[in-house]
C-alpha cells in the first residue's frame, strides 16, 4: 500500500547538515513534519535555526533540538515531545545520520614523530556509541512510547568505509560495521510489527563529516572520477531515495545495505 508523507512524522538525528539536513527538506517539501536532532555551537546553532524556519515556511511542523543526540536524558525529552506532536500517527521515518567521532589511527606511523597520537579507549568507545548503538536506544525508546509502529521506516546512513581501510579511519569504520549489524538485528526483531530497518550506503559526498578525513579531496576526485555518472553522490540523492523508500507500507524490504551511490562501487 502507498502512503503519503503529507502530514507523517519524520524523527531526523543529524538534521543541521549533510544527509539530515537534505532529507528533512525533503519531508518538508512533500508534506511532512520534522523532529529534528542536532548539536551545535555559535554558528552553526543559528543556521540549524533558521533551517528550521525554512522548514516552517513550506507550511509544515518543525522542531529542533539543539542536544547531544547520544545522551539519555536528550532522548527521554526529544521522545516526550515526539508523544505530544506526533499524536496518533507516529513516527513514520527514523534516520540516524550522526557523524561525531574519533579520526586517529590505531598504531604510529613507522615514520611518523615519537609522540604521534593514536585513538584511545574511551574516543574508540564515544565512536561506537554515537555513532552506532545510540541507533539501538533511540529505536528502544520510540518503541516504548509506542511510536514506531506497522510501516515505520528505520534508516541508518553507512558508508563503503564499513569495509575498506582509508587513514584515520579506523574508530569510524567500526562504527560503521556496528551499526549495519544492529540495523540486520533490527530489522529481524521488528519485522512481526511490520516495521522495516536499512542502512543506506551512501556514494562518497561533499559533507563536512567527509572533510573531516584526513587526505579527503583526493581521495573525493578518485571517487568522481570512477563513477559512471562522472560525479560524487548528493545529499538530496539519498534524501530522494528515502522519499521513495518510505512511501510503502511494506517491511518487506528490510535488513539491507541499500547503495545510493550512481554505481561508484562497481569500479572500487
Amino acid at each position: 500500500m502507498i502512503t503519503e508523507i503529507q502530514g507523517s512524522w519524520s524523527l531526523v538525528l543529524g538534521v543541521s547538515s549533510g544527509f539530515g539536513r537534505a532529507v528533512a527538506r525533503a519531508l518538508a517539501e512533500r508534506g511532512g513534519n520534522v523532529i529534528g536532532v542536532h548539536f551545535d555551537t555559535a554558528d552553526g546553532a543559528e543556521a540549524a535555526a533558521k533551517f528550521a524556519d525554512e522548514l516552517r515556511e513550506t507550511g509544515v511542523s518543525a522542531h529542533f533540538f539543539n542536544l547531544n543526540a547520544a545522551s539519555t536524558s536528550t532522548r527521554r525529552e526529544v521522545v516526550g515531545q515526539a508523544v505530544e506532536l506526533a499524536g496518533d500517527k507516529g513516527v513514520r521515518i527514523l534516520l540516524h545520520s550522526l557523524a561525531f567521532g574519533s579520526l586517529l589511527p590505531f598504531a604510529p606511523s613507522q615514520d611518523g614523530p615519537q609522540d604521534q597520537e593514536t585513538v584511545n579507549s574511551r574516543q574508540l568507545a564515544m565512536t561506537l556509541d554515537v555513532m552506532a548503538n545510540s541507533l539501538v536506544y533511540w529505536t528502544q525508546d520510540l518503541l516504548a512510547a509506542g511510536l514506531l509502529r506497522r510501516g515505520a521506516k528505520i534508516y541508518g546512513m553507512t558508508s563503503a568505509g564499513s569495509t575498506q581501510v582509508l587513514d584515520s579511519y579506523g574508530p569510524v569504520s567500526a562504527a560503521k560495521a556496528a551499526l549495519e549489524a544492529h540495523l540486520r538485528q533490527l530489522a529481524a526483531e521488528l519485522a512481526p510489527r511490520g516495521i522495516a530497518a536499512n542502512a543506506l550506503r551512501a556514494g562518497t559526498t561533499l559533507t563536512p563529516a567527509l572533510e573531516k578525513i584526513p587526505h579527503s579531496a583526493a581521495y573525493a576526485e578518485v571517487c568522481r572520477a570512477r563513477n559512471p555518472h562522472k560525479r560524487l553522490t548528493e545529499p538530496e540523492d539519498v534524501a530522494e531515495a528515502i522519499v521513495l523508500l518510505s512511501m510503502s507500507d511494506s517491511s518487506w524490504l528490510t535488513g539491507n545495505v541499500i547503495g545510493i551511490d550512481g554505481g561508484e562501487i562497481l569500479t572500487a
